[in-house]
């Protein structure tokens, strides 16, 4: 029986050499990916290099000549669905994500598929839609982390499975299931989209033998569709209770998956300091006396704590550390159930990355009650301040500003100007309903930044979508008790986004500042060509002057462009690529296509 597989494997990986196109990407090795910064021709981390700064050394596209941008080719992946990779580009080969965690490799040059990997879900259930953010390469393989919590390697030449291991088991508590939250609401007859697995929606990262992912889907609230097609997101309700479980972020040996450390989100004395103000000093609506009254009642809390992963984390090879951010903590919106500041939620985190051992922390809203979420990845690059090189790691927060810290301790350093407008970021929530600004959506969602070093200047796509903040109540009923809990709704007003321009060597002031049609998701790419771009839900990606912020090009994509766009050289041409294909969570209409650009051929 092994023989016959070990034969079948055979003829199926040389069958898929001999249908490929004479391509061929080397072994990408721990070198190269230390080197990735200087590789002006490939994008071999999802960040660009281990700093995630997704700024391109490219410049032959540029302020100059952008206008002539034209389509090069499209590969259409045959899903329409809420689409966000950001491909890999290696030795002229794309590797990119589908919806759903399907894995495809195609020529960089023509878009001719090469191999394809169908992933087979072992759970229907997905905690977060079908987005994938992207996929890892290194060692001989393409690492992807999937919407039902697996971990799969597979080969980078055929696309052949190596391992699969499972992240987290799906359904270990009863409280996952959605039904089990609206039928405690008496909202089963709402359509809802839920909270109601794990899955993993951020791209590996591959380091030093170990490929780390963490998980998402555990900072537990029902969500409920909007009541017309094409919407947003309607609500997220959240109840005190046992709803959840603990995040994690966690290594694995790249060879074979044995598990090598894991860090959670949440652990026993996550009350913390119960702290009244964040650590910049803001006032939070906390009863710390009431809190800590509560905290034996609530003693095992941290079990069901949340604090889910989204972005790839950034890497200081120099040092080891590896910084990422933490989700909010569980159950989502009401914090009667979790006294105490719920470390490490809504956190930006400093860990040893042989280790996994924690370094430092810096929670930017403890007892978080809002959403906030550190969702954007960390970009790591040296801060001059007072003449002075300073190793720091940023972040772009949901609450709308950017916080700069020094990266081997997590002393803030610095707040960035805001770059959406702010109301009432930490508001009690209110019977008639209190507007919060920036909003659950963030201020900075998802969505990667990019940072010119040598300038100092970042880039941040922003959104504005105001939240409605409501506490409500079910009556008594047949001798139940009542049932309090608490609600986010979408204000019923315009949204829109910036693409804004810090100076980091000015402590984060605006340099410029484009207000966008549509709310800012997807991310930010910045060259050396003095240009940025980034897409919006209608459709259009642009390019905007990176001295300016003048629009200089536009091309509409047919659908949303909700993902980060990269660039690449190939043949002595450089190209920029990106995904269009919507999001569902957002209203912007669905898409199955890369679409890879560059300028016209001469005659």
């Amino acid at each position: 029986m092994r023989v016959w597989i070990l034969a079948a494997r055979l003829l199926i990986a040389a069958a898929a050499v001999a249908a490929a196109p004479t391509v061929y990407a080397a072994e990408v090795t721990d070198q190269r990916l230390q080197a990735a910064a200087t590789d002006s021709e490939n994008w071999l981390h999802y960040g660009r290099d281990y700093t995630n700064q997704r700024f391109s050394p490219l410049a032959t596209i540029s302020a100059a000549n952008v206008k002539r941008l034209v389509p090069k080719w499209i590969y259409q992946t045959g899903i329409a669905a809420t689409f966000q990779t950001s491909p890999l580009v290696a030795d002229g080969i794309m590797y990119l994500s589908t919806p759903f965690s399907n894995v495809v490799a195609v020529d960089a040059l023509t878009g001719k598929e090469i191999w394809r990997y169908e992933h087979q879900r072992k759970s229907a259930k997905l905690c977060c839609g079908p987005a994938n953010r992207g996929v890892a390469i290194g060692y001989g393989k393409v690492y992807v982390a999937t919407v039902d919590a697996r971990l799969i390697a597979l080969e980078q030449a055929t696309g052949i499975v190596v391992w699969d291991i499972t992240l987290a088991e799906q359904g270990v508590d009863p409280t996952e299931d959605k039904q089990a939250l609206a039928a405690s609401l008496a909202v089963s007859k709402a359509t809802s989209m839920g909270s109601t697995g794990v899955g993993a929606a951020s791209a590996p990262l591959v380091y030093d033998g170990k490929i780390i992912i963490g998980i998402t889907g555990v900072g537990y609230g029902l969500h409920l569709d909007s009541d017309r097609p094409g919407a947003p997101l309607g609500a997220v309700i959240g109840i005190s209770g046992k709803y959840g479980r603990p995040g994690f972020l966690a290594a694995f040996d790249a060879a074979t998956g044995a598990k090598v450390w894991q860090f959670d989100s949440t652990q026993a004395g996550w009350e913390g300091a119960f702290s009244a103000t964040t650590p910049d000093g803001l006032a939070l609506p906390r009863d710390i006396a009431a809190e800590k009254a509560s905290t034996k009642k609530y003693e095992g809390a941290w079990h069901y704590g949340g604090g889910s992963t989204w972005h790839t984390p950034a890497l200081d090879t120099a040092t080891n550390l590896l910084y990422f951010g933490i989700g909010n903590p569980s159950p989502q919106a009401d914090g009667e159930s979790r006294p105490g500041d719920n470390l490490f939620t809504s956190s930006l985190v400093a860990l040893d990355a042989k280790t996994g051992k924690l370094v430092w922390h810096y929670q930017q809203v403890p007892h978080d009650l809002w959403g906030y979420d550190v969702a954007s990845p960390p970009v790591l690059y040296d801060a001059m301040i007072d003449g002075k090189a300073i190793p720091a790691v940023a972040q772009a927060s949901k609450l709308g500003w950017v916080y700069v810290h020094d990266r081997s301790n997590g002393q803030l350093m610095f707040k960035s100007d805001a770059f959406v407008p702010q109301e009432n970021l930490f508001a009690a929530a209110s019977p008639g309903g209190t507007r919060i600004a920036p909003g659950v959506s963030g201020g900075a969602n998802w969505s990667p930044v990019s940072l010119d070093a040598k300038t100092q200047r970042v880039y941040v796509a922003g959104m504005h979508m105001p939240t409605i903040y409501k506490t409500a109540e079910l009556p008594a009923v047949d001798g139940k008790p009542a049932i309090k809990y608490a609600i986010f709704e979408s204000a019923k007003e315009p949204n829109w986004g910036t693409l804004t321009a810090l100076d980091l060597a000015n402590k984060g002031h605006i340099i410029w500042q484009q207000k966008t049609n549509e709310p800012l998701i997807g991310g930010v790419l910045a060259t050396a060509g003095g240009l940025v771009f980034s897409g919006e839900g209608n459709g259009d990606f642009a390019a905007f002057d990176a001295a300016t912020g003048a629009q200089l090009w536009r091309f509409n994509c047919g659908a949303g462009v909700n993902a980060p766009p990269i660039t690449y050289r190939l043949g002595g041409k450089d190209y920029i690529a990106v995904a269009a294909g919507g999001s569902q969570i957002w209203g912007f209409p669905q898409g199955d296509a890369v679409m890879v650009f560059g300028l016209p051929d001469e005659p």
